[in-house]
């Protein structure tokens, strides 16, 4: 009977380390994968694709949009989606409901989450779409900006 227990202890122990270490490996191979996002504000976003000689990918979200958390979760995790707008892009996320946000809503009048939209780098909208999006569509919009 102890040598049952013992048994027993030890799977338990053997399956919990293996859910944990899965689990972290996961999350550090999720962590390099997806689009990446500028760190700093629009107007800096803009200042960088001027310098770069880029368009500007910008995410309109809130944080309470079911359709936004799944751009997130699924469409911007996805390698082809990452390696073409990492490529020719200057992305960036802006929450709508921040200052900032506002703003921008009010500027390029929208009016629903998730609103994406490429701009130049003066800030001219060249085309734009609402709502979610699979992964190839995303690829085929911003293609539609940068073949």
């Amino acid at each position: 009977m102890k040598y049952i227990l013992s048994i027993s202890v030890l799977l338990i122990l053997g399956i919990a380390f293996a859910s944990f270490s899965n689990e972290s490996e996961k999350e550090n191979n999720d962590s390099l994968k997806g689009i990446e996002f500028f760190k700093g504000n629009y107007s800096e976003a803009l200042k960088q694709a001027k310098k770069e000689n880029k368009y500007v990918f910008l995410d309109v979200y809130a944080t309470w949009c079911g359709p936004c958390k799944m751009l997130k979760k699924k469409t911007f995790k996805d390698e082809d989606v990452a390696n073409y707008y990492n490529k020719n892009f200057i992305n960036i996320a802006i929450d709508g409901e921040t200052e900032e946000g506002r703003k921008l809503m009010s500027i390029y009048n929208i009016n629903s989450y998730p609103t994406l939209l490429i701009v130049d780098s003066d800030g001219k909208v060249k085309t734009r779409h609402s709502g979610f999006m699979k992964p190839h569509i995303l690829v085929n919009f911003g293609k539609r900006i940068v073949p």
